[in-house]
């Protein structure tokens, strides 16, 4: 099954649909124009790179990963094996973040789990696959289904630059809860990743990064 994938042109009418339908995001819109379309390469690295995001900036997960590439030269799951735990932890790696990328590329270098084959199932059946890795939360694979595979409505469940972006734009008292999130987020199908992007470029914009 031939999934949909976010272009420039379906990016654009996306939030065109959006900005339609809720004031707060066409108040986006007008400020800040189109948000960039944040693509990444499908794959091993990729996935390893949003591992090293959770709960850390994306600043600091970014040399994290540079440090992680200098040292493995590519990151592959066969580099990744050949370093193992202790390896990853040298270059600067936490304990959990070192098991989730050998218990990753295990799976992949079994045969166990193929990244590739993702594209043709349905986001339903990809999404479990990969929530059974250890370490592959919700955010995680949402985050993988928004940016490498390009889905237009995957939402990254927790995460906490959108939860400050809808308190801005809904002037909340308090960041939204992961299941207020859910229900804001419910409003924006069929273009929640749409959404998602428009509300990182105002959390950027805010705090003038």
């Amino acid at each position: 099954m031939q999934q949909k994938t976010i272009t420039d042109e379906t990016l654009r009418m996306g939030v065109d649909v959006l900005a339609e339908k809720d004031p707060d995001l066409y108040g986006i819109r007008a400020r800040l124009g189109y948000p960039p379309i944040w693509t990444r390469e499908p794959g091993f690295a990729s996935l390893v790179h949003i591992i090293l995001e959770q709960q850390v900036s994306i600043k600091a997960a970014a040399t994290m990963f540079e440090r992680l590439a200098s040292h493995l030269e590519s990151v592959t799951p066969d580099s990744v094996k050949r370093a193992g735990e202790s390896g990853l932890r040298s270059v600067g790696l936490t304990r959990q973040k070192s098991r989730y990328c050998v218990e990753l590329a295990n799976r992949i270098a079994s045969g166990a789990l193929d990244l590739s084959q993702l594209e043709a199932l349905d986001d339903a059946q990809g999404r479990s696959h990969l929530l059974e890795v250890p370490g592959l939360g919700p955010w995680t694979v949402d985050v993988y289904y928004m940016m490498a595979l390009g889905r237009p409505d995957a939402w990254p469940q927790g995460d906490l630059a959108l939860a400050s972006a809808i308190q801005d734009i809904k002037n909340l008292d308090a960041r939204p809860t992961n299941y207020e999130q859910l229900g804001f987020a419910k409003q924006w199908a069929p273009w929640r990743a749409v959404a998602a992007r428009m509300l990182w470029m105002h959390y950027l914009d805010a705090r003038g990064q």
